[in-house]
């Protein structure tokens, strides 16, 4: 169908739950892998490793619920060679296992104990006994990439005699390059159905995977955001938005990658580097002038594919490198008209603040704009008092708020104080919608009296502003800017609306 493959649709079987969390640090409770399953689901996602049914109970009470919520697509446990393995993903009532069998001489001998012959016979034995039980197989050679070829091909082979569904090339350690790889696997996908499980180490992860692919390989392994062990795996969004840009093949449905990138990243706890692609918070800024122009007449200009085919908006970053046409497009964001002189003279403010190494965020422009128009702001949500504490195995906070002419009091609790102060900012704004969608922290100096400046990004409906707070107080610093923020988008809302601020209420 095109030069890289004859494929229309390459299927992706996603390892976030299972590869991805044994990333060090990642730990997913039972509900986290359900929320992360639906989401992923909802994406097209083929095939989802729900975990690795030996592990512990709580492992397999995670599978379970997985299993148990109905998905289109087909759910798997990680099994080793051994029997146990499989009765627990079929108390599991899993649809199938992706049975992991050593491959390498250094995983046979050394990691096993055993020899080349018993491992073949071994794994005739598994895969019958799966399918003797109604499951879906795939047969993944351990360290395939470092195997003797000649008997991974034995291995993997007698795997589909003996009734798997398919084969997986495995690079568990990420050693190879595309050339090993696609000498693998053109020989792999000769005997069946071949999948890829790639690694990052040595930053071939995705061009393993085009290898693979072009070599016979249909079935790709990976995760979102790249999260595993070590260098990570390959990242299922940079997988997919890959083969339908340059290659017109499909996977998943791209314009849920970016709410599955940022879902993947609450969860987990990994942030996503700002220049990650798909999901980094750089991948749609623009920040030079030049660059912003050009963005604006035409949005093909500087970008490989528009924001919103994975559900992205385009963002205009302000600094020392911004041009009078982003400044004025972000004043334009936020409904604020200025003439000619008041352009030049919050563009130079703009650079001077970039200049001094600050990133200018929302509320600065909006505030440098005020101060060129000689306005004067009236809030609709002040913080007046805020309290923390995180003693306990329960973190508590309550703030007192200004909200107009009344005063609004409320408490709330969290894993950690900042999570306890975002919800009693939630309580005191009963009914008020908002979305934190991004928190980034700085210490700007040293010392264990460091102050920090914490950076927000909160959006409510489709509307965003970003606002930074400093203090030595973290969680202070937190609040402080969160709140500010919502005072912004709020009082923009009630001015779009033609209201006065206090009249911004409770969404329906």
């Amino acid at each position: 169908m095109n030069p890289f493959t004859t494929l229309e649709e390459v299927q992706l079987l996603d390892t976030t739950l299972r590869d991805g969390e044994q990333m060090p640090g990642v730990s997913l409770t039972p509900a986290d892998k359900v929320d992360l399953a639906r989401e992923l689901d909802a994406a097209g996602v083929h095939l989802i490793e729900a975990g690795s049914a030996c592990t512990s109970a709580g492992e397999r009470e995670g599978i379970r619920r997985v299993a148990a919520e109905g998905l289109d697509a087909t759910v798997t446990s990680f099994a080793r060679g051994v029997q146990s393995d499989i009765d627990r993903a079929l108390d599991c009532d899993v649809d199938g296992v992706n049975l992991v069998v050593p491959a390498s001489d250094k995983h046979v001998e050394t990691k096993v104990g055993s020899t080349r012959e018993e491992v073949v016979e071994t794994t005739v034995e598994l895969v019958e006994y799966a399918t003797d039980h109604d499951l879906w197989v795939e047969v993944l050679g351990e360290d395939g990439s470092r195997a003797d070829l000649d008997y991974l091909e034995q291995l993997l082979g007698a795997g589909l005699d003996a009734g798997a569904d398919r084969i997986c090339y495995c690079d568990t350690v990420g050693a190879a390059g595309p050339e090993r790889t696609a000498e693998i696997v053109s020989r792999l996908a000769e005997l069946g159905p071949t999948s890829l499980h790639t690694h990052d180490d040595l930053g071939f992860g995705l061009t393993n995977v085009h290898a693979g692919l072009k070599a016979g390989a249909d079935t790709v392994h990976g995760t979102v955001n790249g999260v595993g062990e070590r260098a990570g795996n390959v990242a299922i969004e940079e997988v997919a938005i890959a083969l339908d840009r340059c290659y017109d093949v499909d996977t998943v449905e791209l314009d849920r990658l970016y709410r599955l990138c940022r879902r993947v990243a609450e969860v987990t706890g990994v942030p996503l580097p700002p220049n990650k692609a798909v999901g980094g918070a750089n991948a749609f800024a623009h920040e030079s002038g030049i660059h912003t122009d050009g963005t604006l007449k035409d949005g093909t200009m500087y970008e490989p594919y528009p924001p919103e085919t994975i559900g992205r908006e385009r963002r205009l970053v302000l600094g020392k490198h911004a041009g009078r046409a982003g400044v004025a497009a972000a004043l334009a964001e936020h409904d604020l008209e200025v003439d000619e002189d008041e352009l030049r003279e919050v563009v130079a403010r703009v650079k001077d603040l970039g200049d001094r190494g600050k990133r200018v965020t929302d509320a600065d422009l909006l505030a440098i704009t005020e101060d060129v128009q000689g306005r004067e702001r009236d809030r609709h949500v002040e913080l007046v008092d805020f309290t923390a504490t995180s003693g306990g195995n329960l973190p508590t906070a309550s703030v007192r708020l200004r909200v107009g002419d009344e005063e609004r009091v409320a408490s709330g609790t969290g894993s950690g104080p900042v999570d306890a102060g975002l919800e009693a900012v939630r309580a005191a704004l009963a009914g008020v919608a908002f979305e934190l969608d991004s928190y980034h922290v700085d210490a700007i100096t040293g010392g264990t009296d460091a102050v920090v400046t914490v950076e927000v990004d909160l959006s409510r409906g489709d509307r965003s502003v970003s606002v930074s707070a400093s203090d030595a107080d973290i969680t202070r610093a937190s609040v402080v800017a969160m709140v500010d923020a919502l005072d912004r988008l709020l009082s923009a809302e009630a001015a779009e609306a033609g209201v006065e601020p206090d009249a911004v209420t409770a969404d329906d």
